[in-house]
């Protein structure tokens, strides 16, 4: 039957049009190809609703088990890949499981699930449901992350290794040092995710297409029923407010952003030149032409894909920008962008666990790069601790690197009397101060790289994962 109607004429409003849609129209205004996806929310979202309107009176107890076991069939369907979309009919998710609703159970009582609903409401009702889901999903994801770099750090936590400002070797670290800096910028990003799905978290259902519902529908009652945490208390605002999506985004660049630079470290790491990691075979591949490479494959996605990411945000603020109240057609752009963030975000969470909980460290390689010039600063501490000005120990430290520049001798291997040279308040017990070990150790304070400092930060970090 579909076939032999125009394009548009059996559409939800079809109605009020009798000209039928251009088809290149039909295609352009459907979503069901990717808002398919939701079929689960959907259907739970309509048996609430259903439900709400039998308790109203405005369908039997009757109608509402014949509507309420159809949608159980319908998504059955869904479940096992046996439902048909008919093109040019079933525009979006809505549309089609309303559409195969009534063939099962007959028009007359499915045509009444959607008194008192619009799809403004509907569609922004869905969207929050599996959003919430799905980032539940990827907080569980960060956690298992998080746990493998809190073991790596706490089990790896002797190597000492150069840490780095400008690419240039700055002072020596611990390895675990630079696990738990990024580990603790992802931290953040897990306590921001758990408040972005506070927020997500609202229900939309019951506010109609913009001026709410007639039917004094019971909105508590169906919010507690699909597990949302309250109600959007404005039902303008309500059917038009996509700021969960693109906090959502905003989010999400964010973590990526994290991910690049932590993926960007490693990617040097991992170099001949450097040498301080390997990664598995698993997340690695080689080369066409040379046998000897092992590319990092999936670091370099890593960093790839969170340009991706970030421009899925900017086109979608771009997007809402300029639109009047309530809700617009170019609200359906928030799907795409939504649903593709999502999956490689969850993507980007698991790859970057399955890197760091298989790669290999090589503290011989970390050890051999440390240059006694990163030691610099220790000779400043010394001076200071002699009671000279640290502005002035600062200068001194810095002629002591241009005499061993000078001499071509290597900092640590200045005689006494070189040192001396310099300034005359350099005593013998300086010579303890050219160990890297000593050096990361008198790190201290909280936040610093000694061994109790990181330690002191695993535990933190462990503490945010249980909150």
């Amino acid at each position: 039957m579909a076939s032999n109607s125009k394009p548009g004429e059996n559409m939800l409003w079809g109605g009020r049009f009798t000209g039928g849609l251009d088809p290149l129209m039909v295609s352009y205004n459907e979503s069901i190809h990717f808002d398919k996806k939701l079929y689960k929310q959907d259907i739970l979202g309509s048996i609430a609703f259903a439900r709400a309107n039998k308790k109203g009176g405005i369908i039997t107890a009757d109608e509402f088990d014949k509507i309420e076991k159809g949608l159980q069939a319908v998504m059955q369907e869904w479940e096992n890949d046996s439902f048909v979309i008919v093109p040019g009919v079933d525009e979006d998710i809505h549309t089609a499981n309303e559409r195969r609703l009534g063939e099962i159970i007959g028009k007359e009582v499915a045509g009444k699930l959607h008194t008192g609903r619009s799809r403004n409401e509907q569609v922004a009702c869905d969207m929050r449901m599996w959003l919430r889901d799905e980032l539940r999903k990827i907080e569980g994801h960060i956690v298992t992350f998080l746990q493998v770099a809190a073991d790596r750090a706490e089990r790896e936590v002797e190597h000492v290794m150069p840490g780095y400002t400008h690419l240039q070797r700055a002072q020596p670290i611990r390895w675990s040092h630079w696990v738990m800096s990024y580990s603790l910028a992802f931290a953040s990003d897990l306590e921001r995710l758990r408040e972005v799905v506070k927020r997500v978290n609202k229900s939309p259902l019951g506010c109609g297409a913009l001026a709410g519902n007639p039917f004094n529908i019971d909105r508590d009652m169906m919010a507690e029923e699909l597990g949302f945490e309250g109600l959007l208390w404005n039902s303008m605002g309500g059917v038009a407010d996509r700021d969960f999506v693109a906090e959502t985004l905003q989010w999400a660049s964010m973590l990526m952003q994290h991910v690049s630079r932590w993926a960007e470290d490693l990617i040097i790491y991992s170099t001949a030149e450097f040498g301080f990691v390997r990664l598995a075979d698993a997340y690695s591949t080689g080369s066409s032409l040379m046998p000897q490479k092992k590319n990092p494959d999936s670091l370099e996605l890593l960093r790839g894909k969170s340009g991706r990411v970030f421009g899925q945000m900017a086109g979608f603020m771009t997007t809402l920008k300029g639109l009047p109240s309530t809700y617009n057609k170019d609200l359906q752009e928030s799907w795409e962008a939504m649903l593709d963030t999502v999956k490689t975000v969850s993507d980007s969470v698991q790859i970057a666990t399955g890197v760091l909980a298989t790669l290999d460290i090589k503290p011989e390689k970390m050890r051999a790069a440390l240059d006694p010039f990163m030691l610099a600063t220790d000779i400043a501490d010394y001076l200071v601790r002699k009671g000279v000005p640290f502005r002035e120990t600062h200068h001194i430290s810095g002629r002591v690197v241009a005499l061993s520049e000078k001499t071509d001798t290597p900092m640590n291997e200045l005689t006494y009397d070189q040192l001396k040279s310099v300034d005359a308040r350099f005593e013998k017990d300086i010579a303890e101060y050219f160990d890297y070990e000593r050096s990361v150790e008198m790190r201290s304070a909280k936040g610093g790289t000694s061994k109790e400092s990181v330690l002191e930060q695993i535990k933190v970090l462990r503490q945010i994962l249980n909150a």
